[in-house]
């Protein structure tokens, strides 16, 4: 699967409902510049699942869970080699959707080498109410 998509905010339940269609379970990787809505598309997929919790950045705790099966990942503050120290690739292999922001290609192609189901989002910010996203499944 490869899409594009030019949404405003408000009509990002259209691109969580494609996403959840396709990608049942795995690692989504968000790529995007700061303040892109990587958090805020998470968000509208957590809501989608119908997720009451709210959903904040993992960028202090590196981790949030939401339910049982909602995982989100911040990797900026530390980096990729960080990440793995802790041991985190393992969590990684639990049922459930795994959002990693700042994500890169060094990742998915680990991922990929472990059998690890990856799609990769990267968000660009086109004006202050829209975004374009594009959505590789690999």
């Amino acid at each position: 699967m490869r899409e594009k998509y030019t949404l405003e905010l408000r009509e990002l339940d259209i691109l969580a409902k494609d996403i959840l269609s396709a990608f049942k379970n795995g690692v989504v990787v968000l790529r995007g510049d700061l303040a892109t809505g990587k958090t805020t598309l998470v968000k509208a997929i957590a809501q989608e699942l119908g997720e009451k919790e709210d959903v904040t950045s993992p960028t202090f705790s590196l981790q949030q869970c939401y339910g049982s099966d909602i995982y989100h990942y911040d990797i900026y503050n530390h980096g990729l080699e960080h990440f793995i120290s802790l041991g985190m690739l393992e969590e990684l292999e639990k049922e459930g959707l795994h959002f990693i922001e700042w994500g890169d290609d060094t990742l998915i192609e680990l991922l990929e080498s472990v059998g690890i189901d990856v799609m990769s989002i990267d968000i660009k910010k086109i004006s202050d109410k829209a975004r374009e996203y594009s959505v590789c499944i690999h």
